[in-house]
This record gives structure tokens, sequence and C-alpha cells, in this order.
């Protein structure tokens, strides 16, 4: 959600430490685990909040999360899917047009999305952690998947009349 290592390690941080202050106000109504990631996502949107309000002041690139990406086909996970520079590189390039478009999608929606893609929330979980109804956690990840799709088939369709490679 941050895009920020350490602004996720303060936020998570800062989670823990809610929890543990807060342990007593648990009720028991949603999961443990629903309990904190509401936390969580709540102190990260918080955290977006003010990095919005103060733009000027933060700078989108950071150089540490571009040499992660370049990593990521070292070791087991290069030679499982291979060693090929190209097939390397459009990897790269992928992961990096997946993120620009996250990018793209508005916060509320790019949160759930995630949630529900990376984490595996169910509908019921999602409508607990952010406190949204049911409707609207469907109505927000219907509308996330289909701006994300929308700019990855740009995408893919730029990079197929590039190759002259078409769909049959």
């Amino acid at each position: 959600m941050l895009k920020d290592k350490e602004e996720a390690r303060d936020v998570a941080q800062e989670a823990f430490i809610k929890v543990y202050k807060y342990l007593d106000h648990f009720k028991g109504d949603s999961s443990f685990y629903t309990w904190i990631y509401r936390i969580t996502v709540n102190i990260s949107i918080d955290v977006m909040r003010k990095r919005g309000s103060s733009k000027g002041e933060h700078l989108e690139f950071d150089e540490t999360i571009a040499s992660d990406t370049t990593e990521a086909n070292i070791g087991a996970l290069g030679t499982r899917l291979g060693t090929n520079p190209q097939k390397s590189m459009l990897r790269k390039e992928l992961a990096e047009k997946i993120q620009a478009a996250l990018a793209e999608v508005p916060e509320k929606h790019r949160a759930i999305l995630l949630l529900r893609e990376i984490e595996g929330m169910s509908y019921e979980d999602l409508s607990r952690t952010l406190g949204i109804p049911k409707g609207t956690v469907m109505s927000r990840l219907f509308h996330a998947r289909l701006k994300v799709q929308k700019i990855l088939n740009e995408y893919l369709e730029l990079d197929e009349s590039k190759s002259g490679v078409g769909t049959e």
C-alpha cells in the first residue's frame, strides 16, 4: 500500500504497539487477524494522507526498490524461472507496468485490490477490516480490477504491435 519499505516497517511497528496497548479492547467480534489488519490499514491510510498533504517533500523514486526487482532473478527463483535474459527483462518490465497500473488506481481501490489479491482476504473480512458494506467491497474491487486490466491491456496491445505478434 505504501510503496516504501521504511514507511511500511514504521507502520508495522506502530501497529504492533497499538495491538499490544489496546489488546484489552479486542472484543472477538471478528478474527484477531482481521482486527490487526484493520489497525494496520488505518495507520497506512493515515500515513498516505499525511504524505498527500506534504506531497512536495516526498520523493516517489526509491533506489532500493529498483535494486530489489533486479535481484529477483538471483538464486533459486532465477534458476526455476530460467536465466534467459530476454524473459528476465520482460518479467521486470511487466512488474514495472503492474506497479505503474496500481499507482494509477485510487487509494481506496488499490488497498482493497491488494488485500484481496495479494493477501487473499475474503469479502467478509474485507468488509470488517475496512468498515464498509460487502456490496461496497465488491464494487470497489470490480472497479479496481477493471482499471488495472485496462492499463495492462494497453501495454500488452502495444507490446504485441511492436513484436509483430498478433492474437488469433
